[in-house]
C-alpha cells in the first residue's frame, strides 16, 4: 500500500500533497483500486461515467471505431496516466470512447462527487486536490486540440510530422522513442497500415527522418 501511495504522490492529481495526507485524503474520496485483465473493459463507448481513474500499473488505450468499423486510437494510457477526467465532470456523463487494457491493469477509482463534497474532516488538502483536478481538465482539453490538430492534417506526411514534433517537443530531444508499434500508429493516425509504412520509407529517403522500429530522429 506504502508503494502505491508513492506512485500517487508521482501523478498530476496529487500533486503538492504529501504522501500521509493521500491516504486520508483516499479515505474522504471513497476511492478504491480496482483490477483489469488485458482485453477487459475499464470504460465502454455510450455508458455513462460518474467516477475517474488513475492508472497505477500496465497499459490501456481509448478507441473509436469509424464507419468501417476501423479502429482508432484516440490515447494511449500508461501507469500514471488519468482516466475519464472530462467525462466525469461533463454534465452528460456518456463516454463517446471505449478504454480497454492492454495488459494487466491496476486503476485507483475515485467519485467526481467526492472531489466536490467536503468531507465533515476537513481534510485540508483536498481544496489542493480541487485545484489540482481543474488544472487536469484543462490539460485534457490541450491534449484534445493536439489530437485534433493531427486527424485534420490532410496528407499523410503531414498527420506523421504532427504527431512526431509533439513527441519530440515533450521528450525534448531531436532522437526520440514513441509508445507504439506501425500498427499502433497507424490506427492512432487514422491511415492505413501499408500507406503509412509507405510515407515513413520516402521520408526518410527525403531526408525528413531517420528511424528504427520506434526510434525516430527528425533531421
Amino acid at each position: 500500500m506504502n508503494e502505491l501511495i508513492e506512485d500517487l504522490k508521482q501523478t498530476n492529481l496529487f500533486s503538492g500533497i504529501e504522501p500521509q495526507e493521500i491516504d486520508g485524503l483516499l479515505h474522504c474520496l471513497c476511492a478504491r483500486y480496482v483490477r483489469y485483465v488485458k482485453g477487459d473493459t475499464i470504460i465502454e463507448e455510450g455508458n455513462k461515467v460518474y467516477d475517474f481513474g488513475i492508472m497505477l500499473s500496465g497499459h490501456g488505450r481509448a478507441i473509436k471505431w469509424d464507419s468501417s468499423d476501423r479502429v482508432i486510437i484516440i490515447t494511449l494510457l500508461k501507469k500514471g496516466s488519468e482516466i475519464g477526467v472530462i467525462l466525469a465532470a461533463s454534465s452528460d456523463h456518456k463516454s463517446p470512447v471505449t478504454v480497454e487494457a492492454q495488459d494487466d491493469v491496476l486503476v485507483l477509482r475515485i467519485p467526481f462527487e467526492r472531489v466536490l463534497t467536503w468531507c465533515k474532516k476537513a481534510c485540508p488538502r483536498h481544496d489542493q486536490l480541487l485545484r489540482n483536478y481543474i488544472s487536469l481538465v484543462a490539460e485534457k482539453g490541450l491534449v484534445l486540440h493536439e489530437r485534433i490538430d493531427c486527424l485534420l492534417r490532410p496528407a499523410i506526411r503531414e498527420k506523421i510530422l504532427t504527431y512526431l514534433w509533439r513527441m519530440s517537443r515533450e521528450q525534448q530531444k531531436r532522437t526520440f522513442t514513441i509508445p507504439m508499434n506501425r500498427n499502433a500508429m497507424a490506427e492512432y493516425l487514422n491511415v492505413e497500415r501499408s500507406a503509412l509504412s509507405r510515407e515513413l520509407s520516402y521520408m526518410k529517403r527525403d531526408g525528413v527522418i531517420d528511424c528504427h522500429k520506434n526510434t525516430f530522429r527528425l533531421l
